[in-house]
Protein backbone atom coordinates (compact mmCIF):
# COMPACT_ATOMS: atom_id res chain seq x y z
CA UNK A 1 0.00 0.00 0.00
CA UNK A 2 1.29 3.29 -0.91
CA UNK A 3 1.04 6.94 0.64
CA UNK A 4 0.43 9.66 -1.92
CA UNK A 5 1.20 12.99 -1.69
CA UNK A 6 -1.44 15.29 -3.17
CA UNK A 7 -0.07 18.86 -4.60
CA UNK A 8 -2.54 21.62 -5.02
CA UNK A 9 -5.56 19.33 -3.48
CA UNK A 10 -7.98 22.66 -3.71
CA UNK A 11 -7.74 22.66 -7.56
CA UNK A 12 -9.60 21.38 -10.58
CA UNK A 13 -8.36 17.73 -10.30
CA UNK A 14 -6.43 18.19 -7.08
CA UNK A 15 -9.04 17.94 -5.22
CA UNK A 16 -11.06 15.11 -7.52
CA UNK A 17 -7.68 13.21 -7.01
CA UNK A 18 -7.18 12.92 -3.37
CA UNK A 19 -10.60 12.08 -3.30
CA UNK A 20 -10.33 9.41 -5.76
CA UNK A 21 -7.32 8.21 -4.25
CA UNK A 22 -8.89 7.73 -0.63
CA UNK A 23 -10.78 5.46 -2.23
CA UNK A 24 -8.50 2.97 -3.62
CA UNK A 25 -7.34 -0.52 -1.91
CA UNK A 26 -3.89 0.52 -3.06
CA UNK A 27 -3.66 3.64 -1.14
CA UNK A 28 -3.63 3.70 2.54
CA UNK A 29 -3.05 7.67 3.06
CA UNK A 30 -3.07 10.65 1.11
CA UNK A 31 -1.82 13.77 2.08
CA UNK A 32 -3.55 17.11 0.69
CA UNK A 33 -0.85 20.23 0.34
CA UNK A 34 -2.30 23.17 0.38
CA UNK A 35 -2.30 26.64 1.20
CA UNK A 36 -5.62 26.76 2.67
CA UNK A 37 -7.60 23.94 4.57
CA UNK A 38 -9.85 22.00 2.27
CA UNK A 39 -13.32 21.76 2.60
CA UNK A 40 -13.95 17.46 2.32
CA UNK A 41 -13.01 15.30 4.32
CA UNK A 42 -12.33 11.41 4.26
CA UNK A 43 -10.43 8.82 7.10
CA UNK A 44 -7.63 8.60 4.56
CA UNK A 45 -7.03 11.86 4.06
CA UNK A 46 -4.63 14.21 6.28
CA UNK A 47 -4.56 17.86 5.30
CA UNK A 48 -0.98 19.85 5.46
CA UNK A 49 -2.00 23.40 5.22
CA UNK A 50 2.15 24.90 3.99
CA UNK A 51 3.18 28.14 2.98
CA UNK A 52 4.62 27.58 -0.07
CA UNK A 53 7.11 30.35 -0.40
CA UNK A 54 8.91 28.10 2.87
CA UNK A 55 8.39 24.71 1.58
CA UNK A 56 11.61 23.86 2.47
CA UNK A 57 10.58 24.13 5.88
CA UNK A 58 7.98 21.16 5.29
CA UNK A 59 10.03 18.75 3.67
CA UNK A 60 8.73 16.06 6.33
CA UNK A 61 5.42 16.38 4.47
CA UNK A 62 6.85 15.29 1.18
CA UNK A 63 7.67 11.89 2.93
CA UNK A 64 5.55 8.78 1.06
CA UNK A 65 5.58 6.93 -2.16
CA UNK A 66 4.12 8.79 -4.56
CA UNK A 67 3.70 12.56 -5.19
CA UNK A 68 1.09 14.03 -7.19
CA UNK A 69 1.53 17.25 -8.66
CA UNK A 70 -1.88 19.28 -9.67
CA UNK A 71 -0.61 22.61 -8.85
CA UNK A 72 -1.13 25.41 -11.43
CA UNK A 73 -2.32 29.01 -11.99
CA UNK A 74 -2.84 31.54 -14.59
CA UNK A 75 -1.15 35.04 -15.31
CA UNK A 76 -4.01 36.65 -14.78
CA UNK A 77 -4.72 34.96 -11.02
CA UNK A 78 -0.69 35.21 -10.28
CA UNK A 79 -0.87 39.16 -11.62
CA UNK A 80 2.37 38.90 -13.89
CA UNK A 81 3.87 35.87 -16.01
CA UNK A 82 7.15 36.27 -13.75
CA UNK A 83 4.53 35.55 -10.49
CA UNK A 84 2.85 32.82 -12.60
CA UNK A 85 6.10 31.19 -13.06
CA UNK A 86 6.95 30.99 -9.39
CA UNK A 87 3.83 28.19 -8.98
CA UNK A 88 3.76 26.90 -11.99
CA UNK A 89 7.62 26.04 -12.21
CA UNK A 90 9.60 26.85 -8.57
CA UNK A 91 7.29 25.47 -6.07
CA UNK A 92 6.67 22.33 -8.04
CA UNK A 93 9.99 22.33 -8.79
CA UNK A 94 10.68 22.59 -5.16
CA UNK A 95 8.63 19.90 -3.88
CA UNK A 96 9.70 17.17 -6.03
CA UNK A 97 13.41 18.19 -5.19
CA UNK A 98 12.19 17.53 -1.21
CA UNK A 99 9.79 14.36 -2.03
CA UNK A 100 13.28 12.88 -4.19
CA UNK A 101 15.37 13.44 -1.09
CA UNK A 102 12.90 11.73 1.04
CA UNK A 103 12.93 8.70 -1.02
CA UNK A 104 9.84 9.48 -2.62
CA UNK A 105 9.97 6.81 -5.79
CA UNK A 106 7.22 8.04 -7.78
CA UNK A 107 6.15 11.34 -9.74
CA UNK A 108 3.18 12.51 -11.65
CA UNK A 109 2.74 15.87 -12.81
CA UNK A 110 -0.32 17.52 -14.80
CA UNK A 111 1.55 19.31 -17.44
CA UNK A 112 -0.02 20.85 -20.35
CA UNK A 113 -0.79 19.74 -24.07
CA UNK A 114 1.87 21.28 -25.92
CA UNK A 115 4.70 22.19 -23.67
CA UNK A 116 7.35 22.74 -25.10
CA UNK A 117 10.76 24.23 -23.31
CA UNK A 118 11.43 26.39 -26.97
CA UNK A 119 7.90 27.40 -27.12
CA UNK A 120 7.37 30.69 -27.66
CA UNK A 121 4.47 30.77 -25.50
CA UNK A 122 4.94 31.77 -21.89
CA UNK A 123 3.19 29.18 -20.26
CA UNK A 124 3.64 26.08 -22.42
CA UNK A 125 7.37 27.19 -22.32
CA UNK A 126 7.13 27.05 -18.32
CA UNK A 127 5.52 23.33 -18.55
CA UNK A 128 8.41 21.85 -20.54
CA UNK A 129 10.87 23.19 -18.51
CA UNK A 130 9.16 21.66 -15.66
CA UNK A 131 9.24 18.39 -17.31
CA UNK A 132 12.53 18.71 -18.47
CA UNK A 133 13.82 19.56 -14.81
CA UNK A 134 11.81 16.47 -13.17
CA UNK A 135 13.89 14.38 -15.75
CA UNK A 136 17.26 15.27 -13.46
CA UNK A 137 15.58 14.14 -10.29
CA UNK A 138 16.52 10.60 -10.07
CA UNK A 139 12.82 9.19 -9.56
CA UNK A 140 12.16 5.94 -10.75
CA UNK A 141 9.07 6.74 -12.22
CA UNK A 142 7.65 9.45 -13.72
CA UNK A 143 4.43 9.92 -15.42
CA UNK A 144 3.06 13.35 -17.20
CA UNK A 145 0.02 14.06 -17.77
CA UNK A 146 -0.81 16.40 -20.82
CA UNK A 147 -4.62 17.23 -21.57
CA UNK A 148 -5.89 20.12 -23.09
CA UNK A 149 -8.40 22.81 -21.71
CA UNK A 150 -9.52 21.53 -18.72
CA UNK A 151 -13.64 22.15 -17.48
CA UNK A 152 -15.14 21.57 -14.54
CA UNK A 153 -16.53 23.31 -11.46
CA UNK A 154 -14.34 25.91 -10.40
CA UNK A 155 -14.34 28.63 -7.29
CA UNK A 156 -13.59 31.19 -9.52
CA UNK A 157 -14.51 32.65 -12.94
CA UNK A 158 -12.34 31.91 -16.59
CA UNK A 159 -13.95 34.00 -18.87
CA UNK A 160 -11.61 32.46 -21.40
CA UNK A 161 -11.58 28.92 -20.60
CA UNK A 162 -15.51 29.62 -20.67
CA UNK A 163 -15.10 31.01 -23.93
CA UNK A 164 -13.03 27.43 -24.60
CA UNK A 165 -15.59 25.14 -23.52
CA UNK A 166 -18.12 26.51 -26.06
CA UNK A 167 -16.23 26.54 -28.98
CA UNK A 168 -13.18 23.90 -28.88
CA UNK A 169 -15.58 20.91 -28.43
CA UNK A 170 -17.11 21.44 -32.00
CA UNK A 171 -13.70 22.74 -33.54
CA UNK A 172 -11.95 19.49 -31.93
CA UNK A 173 -13.74 17.42 -34.53
CA UNK A 174 -11.37 18.14 -37.07
CA UNK A 175 -8.52 15.58 -36.95
CA UNK A 176 -5.76 17.83 -36.90
CA UNK A 177 -7.63 19.71 -33.90
CA UNK A 178 -8.58 16.48 -31.43
CA UNK A 179 -5.59 17.14 -29.37
CA UNK A 180 -6.68 20.38 -28.27
CA UNK A 181 -10.47 18.62 -27.34
CA UNK A 182 -11.41 20.35 -24.02
CA UNK A 183 -11.49 17.43 -20.87
CA UNK A 184 -13.38 17.62 -17.49
CA UNK A 185 -10.68 17.69 -14.48
CA UNK A 186 -12.49 14.82 -12.54
CA UNK A 187 -11.24 12.92 -15.77
CA UNK A 188 -7.65 13.45 -15.63
CA UNK A 189 -7.83 13.01 -11.95
CA UNK A 190 -9.36 9.35 -12.72
CA UNK A 191 -6.14 8.53 -15.35
CA UNK A 192 -3.96 9.49 -12.99
CA UNK A 193 -5.18 7.41 -9.89
CA UNK A 194 -5.82 4.65 -12.81
CA UNK A 195 -2.40 4.74 -13.33
CA UNK A 196 -1.24 5.42 -9.84
CA UNK A 197 -2.12 1.46 -9.20
CA UNK A 198 0.09 -0.14 -12.26
CA UNK A 199 3.26 -1.34 -11.57
CA UNK A 200 5.91 0.41 -13.86
CA UNK A 201 9.27 2.48 -14.45
CA UNK A 202 10.60 4.89 -16.23
CA UNK A 203 9.27 7.67 -17.78
CA UNK A 204 5.72 7.67 -19.30
CA UNK A 205 3.51 10.47 -20.84
CA UNK A 206 -0.41 10.49 -21.25
CA UNK A 207 -1.22 12.64 -23.82
CA UNK A 208 -4.86 13.66 -24.54
CA UNK A 209 -6.09 12.15 -27.74
CA UNK A 210 -4.15 8.56 -26.17
CA UNK A 211 -5.72 8.64 -23.14
CA UNK A 212 -8.53 10.58 -22.50
CA UNK A 213 -10.76 9.38 -25.50
CA UNK A 214 -14.37 11.10 -25.53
Amino acid sequence: MKTAIVLGATGLIGQNLALKLAQQSHINKVIAVTRKTVDYAHPKIENQVVDFSLLEQYSQTFSGDILLSCLGTTKKQAGSTAAQRIIDVDYQLTAAKLAANNGVSEYFLVSSSGSNAASKNAYLQMKGELENKIMDLGFERICIFQPSLLLGERNHFRIGERLGSWILPTLCKLPILQRFQPIYGAQVATKMCQVSAQQTVGIMRYTLDECFPE
